[in-house]
């Protein structure tokens, strides 16, 4: 008989912001595989918890998770956690808990707080669909494609960044969605909780030369105007393709796919027209 493998969501700041059944879980396991040792001491502490924990990160997830499978094949229990929130969303966890489900072991979801929906909650937006897409690519020529594909999303975005990339991030969202409407939640239940809303350079405007704490960005959808514009001329379109291409970092064929979307022309028709500029 197997044990049960917990996946337990904890405080994003405030300590009162978890269950009363996630408190039961976590004093009734075995073991609690954290993805920070430091930062679930204290929540542990606070809650007189006395559960023994063991590291589990994305450094050693692959090393550890044979053990771990291991204690729940002897009728163990685990509760996994990550630093704050929900653990697999942009956390470590999804490996052993796909490996424990294959085993044929109980996983069970604890649910709690969740930086996606707390900033989704208080960002004032509408209801309807929304996308969570993690972190952006760390790397600059990854990252502006990957703008690049949300410009024209219908559904509303939200995405983590860290604190040290937020200023570099905006400025690279202001160039290819030029002063778009955003929300920046930062610090979110915490005593330095900040919501920001607004044009992306007033959003710019107000940040801090240093800004510390965990950030979530909500990007609203894109509101299609109905109002029938002219095509572009070729030059538009050039002048465009340039500034994508050499100014952005864009690939060839991205650029022509991002320019056909924004004029809503087909992508042919925009290769003829750079075509037709160059010669």
């Amino acid at each position: 008989m197997s044990g049960t493998l917990y996946v337990v969501a904890t405080p994003i700041g405030n300590l009162e912001d978890i269950s009363f059944r996630a408190l039961r879980v976590l004093r009734e396991v075995d073991l609690i595989a954290a993805e920070d040792t430091r930062r679930t001491a204290k929540l542990l502490q606070h809650y007189s918890i006395l559960t023994p924990t063991t590291s589990f990160h994305a450094h050693n997830e692959k090393r550890k998770q044979a053990l771990l499978l291991n204690k729940l094949n002897k009728n163990q229990s685990i509760a996994l956690v990550s630093d704050a929130g929900t653990p697999t969303i942009s956390d470590p966890g999804a490996l052993i808990v796909a490996a424990a489900t294959e085993a044929g072991i109980r996983v069970e979801a604890i649910p709690g707080p969740s930086a996606v929906i707390t900033a989704i909650s208080a960002s004032g937006l509408l209801g309807g669909a929304f996308t969570f897409v993690g972190f952006p690519p760390s790397r600059l020529k990854d990252r502006i494609p990957w703008l690049s594909e949300l410009e024209n999303d219908d559904r509303a975005i939200v995405f983590f960044e860290s604190p040290h990339r937020i200023r570099t991030t905006l400025e690279q969202m202001q160039h290819i969605m030029s002063d778009r409407n955003i929300v920046i939640a930062r610090e979110m239940t915490k005593v330095h909780e900040e919501l920001v809303k607004g044009p992306i350079s007033e959003v710019l405007s107000s940040l801090r030369s240093k800004v510390k704490g965990e950030i979530t960005v909500v990007i609203p959808p894109k509101i299609k105007s109905s109002k029938k514009t002219s095509p572009p001329t070729t030059g538009q379109i050039w002048k465009e393709f340039r500034h994508l291409t050499e100014e952005l970092g864009l690939g060839k064929r991205a650029s022509i796919s991002r320019i056909a979307k924004s004029y809503d022309m087909k992508s042919r028709d925009i290769y003829s027209a750079i075509e037709k500029a160059k010669s």
